[in-house]
């Protein structure tokens, strides 16, 4: 049998089968509040230990750096010993005072190299102890975040094994229920949908108001939505409208007041020739 083309459907049809899908939307809905906000918190705790774990590769690069500092500098310490040990040498086989000079000053600049040296070293160091202090607190939060994340993703897990299966099933009815919508009115509804902040994009109406924001809906709107006519929204938030008779809400008919029997008041009248003789009294 061939499927209904959903341009087809009467308005009544549209109306119930966006309904229906508007229901099994909020089933899912529902089984994902189940979750709360472990699904944020796992993101955050992710994403803090990915940040924390670019700042430890950066520290341990910057130990690396200052490492290989360290290890050239003492290279040039060795260097300029060598050559202040030449130097001393050579001073023995001067024949001048200008030579003598000469290599005085060598000897002189050489061992103040050797103490440029020593102190970029001594500073390298320092910045290595440092950094290592540094990396070890990094790697005690890192693994803090992580202790965090394995109990935040088994209750994750836990809550979604309990709800996989009845979330399955409702994903698999609203992609049949999507089918049977025209694509203009379902694009539509997902718009509104995605809008509102209980995420209904379709309401029936509830005591003459809108289901959705509850503003007040006119006799003659509300008598066009009861015909089936033609998609109704909500002048004040957008939703589209349903009457709750096709959205399989029955609505207990207003109990008429009874009305009581009205006493009938006997009024007292005073007789003339009373009133005469408390007249003449006064």
């Amino acid at each position: 049998m061939a499927k209904k083309d959903p341009t087809d459907l009467s308005v009544e049809e549209r109306l119930k089968t966006l309904y229906q899908l508007q229901t099994t939307l909020s089933g899912i809905d529902e089984k994902r509040a189940l979750r709360g906000e472990l699904p944020l918190e796992v993101q955050d705790l992710e994403d803090e230990i990915e940040g924390l774990t670019t700042r430890v590769e950066k520290i341990q690069s910057d130990i690396n750096e200052f490492e290989r500092a360290v290890s050239q500098k003492k290279g040039e310490i060795e260097t300029a010993k060598a050559s202040v040990e030449r130097y001393k040498t050579q001073l023995n086989d001067v024949k001048n005072n200008r030579e003598y000079d000469t290599l005085s000053k060598e000897i002189e600049f050489q061992s103040l190299e050797i103490e440029l040296c020593n102190k970029k070293i001594k500073e390298a160091t320092a910045r290595i102890e440092e950094k290592k202090n540094e990396l070890v607190q990094n790697q005690e939060v890192i693994e803090d975040r992580r202790q965090a994340l394995d109990v935040k993703k088994s209750e994750l897990d836990e809550i979604m094994e309990e709800t996989r299966a009845e979330e399955d099933r409702l994903k698999q009815k609203v992609k049949e229920l999507e089918v049977k919508i025209e694509p203009r009115l379902l694009t539509s509804f997902k718009r509104i949908r995605k809008n509102a902040r209980n995420g209904l994009g379709i309401v029936y109406v509830q005591r003459d108001a809108c289901g959705g924001c509850f503003n007040k809906i006119p006799p003659q709107r509300q008598l066009d939505i009861k015909m089936h006519k033609k998609i109704i929204v909500c002048e004040y938030c957008g939703r589209i409208l349903i009457d709750p008779e096709l959205a399989g809400i029955k609505v207990a008919a207003p109990v008429a007041e009874e009305k009581k029997p009205r006493k009938r008041v006997i009024r007292k009248t005073v007789k003339k020739d009373d009133a005469a003789e408390e007249a003449v009294a006064e």
